[in-house]
């Protein structure tokens, strides 16, 4: 019985299933067949390595790298092209070098100066407070006058260093340094770019490279350019050899003419006649300015801690009077010194003297070499010499023709070459 019961449940539920299936009818997707492409297996070697315990290793090898290309790709660049390409490298090295070192003595420039004012005149009023004290009721104002002296004394020792090291010219040195750098990479960019580099061309860039390292040199103890020197000198980034281009002729001369060499001739009098003196002069007077007020400064601290010092072995009032006037003028001294940048100002002028000397000298080394094919393009060198000195080609031909004048008729110059700067 249970037997024929189960059966009819079979039954009853396939006929259902049945026709549930008749209800729900799907609509038939057409079949799309993919067709992968065949892979290619590559040639695998084994290479069977027994171990010390018995097993078989298999390390599959691929023979199908092919390096010849690269090998062919390689061969066809010239050494110098590499060589270059390193140079390049150590040189952006340089810039972030120059960079960082600049922005961390800009620093130094700012925290030595608010530090040394900040303590010069807390040491001035503490002078000026324990004078006015003292006169009083007699109280006894010893530590006042203590304080007063000591830090009079570190304002001095900290005013020698940081006008022995003169930080806003360490900065305008880093500064200019970075801008060379950068013109130098950019003009080894440009001969990889246009030109075919050879070992005369790397043997040139290594020099300059060298040649910028000495002049701005980036440690403070024992090769740290001299701040006080003399008198102005031009800064020389350049190798004392410099080595000429040489282009292939665009014309007949290599677009030299008489009129041309007359012309660059008469800039480079004007340069030194009017450009060079001027700027020699100025940095004269920034110089000697600056001798001054690294002297004054040191001095007045120095006569404020001696009078804070006279404080406490004695009551005069004059002790007082002259710590607290000499420290407040240490004060205006060293803010006038260092918060103007008057070394910066000195290195600014020393920095353009030298761009001078270098336009002048690139000039005459030019002029110099009888064989007009060995030159740079004549055309091509009178649009650099305009470009640099800020001028247009008929502005650069005028100053020529005012300064042939000016010599024949033996009157001054009144126009300047450089218009940049």
């Amino acid at each position: 019985m249970a037997s024929l019961q189960a059966s009819n449940f079979v039954v009853s539920s396939s006929s259902s299933s049945n026709q549930i299936r008749d209800a729900i009818s799907l609509p038939k997707l057409p079949s799309v067949r993919f067709s992968a492409p065949k892979l290619q297996q590559p040639t695998i070697q084994t290479e069977q390595l027994n171990s010390k315990d018995g097993f078989i290793n298999t390390i599959p090898i691929q023979n199908n790298v092919h390096s010849t290309p690269l090998v062919q790709e390689s061969s066809s660049v010239s050494m110098a092209t590499f060589q270059l390409y390193a140079i390049l490298e150590a040189i952006a090295d340089r810039v972030e070098m120059h960079k960082n070192i600049g922005e961390q003595r800009g620093n130094w420039n700012t925290l030595l100066l608010n530090s040394i004012n900040m303590i010069t005149l807390t040491a001035a009023t503490m002078a000026g407070v324990a004078a006015a004290t003292g006169v009083g009721a007699g109280v006894s104002v010893t530590g006042l006058k203590l304080a007063s002296s000591v830090m009079f004394s570190a304002a001095t020792g900290m005013l020698v260093l940081m006008n022995k090291i003169q930080p806003s010219q360490l900065v305008e040195e880093q500064r200019n340094a970075t801008r060379l750098f950068k013109q130098l990479q950019s003009q080894i960019k440009t001969l990889l770019a246009v030109g075919s580099p050879c070992q005369d061309d790397v043997n040139d860039a290594m020099e300059k490279v060298l040649a910028l390292d000495k002049a701005y040199p980036l440690p403070l103890l024992g090769v740290m350019l001299d701040k006080f020197p003399a008198s102005l000198e031009p800064a020389v980034w350049w190798p004392t050899k410099q080595s000429k281009n040489s282009n292939k002729a665009l014309k007949n001369n290599n677009g030299w003419t008489k009129e041309l060499e007359m012309e660059m001739r008469g800039v480079v009098e004007v340069i030194k006649r009017k450009d060079s003196e001027d700027y020699e002069r100025l940095g004269n007077k920034a110089l000697n300015m600056n001798k001054v007020l690294a002297t004054s400064g040191p001095l007045l601290t120095g006569i404020a801690a001696i009078g804070s010092a006279f404080m406490v072995s004695s009551n005069s009032p004059w002790a007082a009077t002259v710590a607290a006037v000499a420290g407040a003028l240490a004060s205006a001294v060293n803010t006038f010194e260092h918060g103007g940048q008057v070394g910066m100002v000195f290195e600014m002028y020393r920095n353009n003297a030298g761009f001078l000397k270098l336009m002048q000298e690139s000039i005459e080394s030019t002029l110099d070499e009888c064989d007009v094919e060995k030159r740079e393009n004549g055309e091509l060198f009178e649009m650099k010499v305009a470009l640099q000195l800020g001028t247009s080609l008929s502005e650069l031909r005028d100053v020529a023709k005012k300064s042939s004048y000016s010599r024949i008729e033996g009157s001054p110059m009144d126009e300047f070459a450089s218009k940049l700067f």
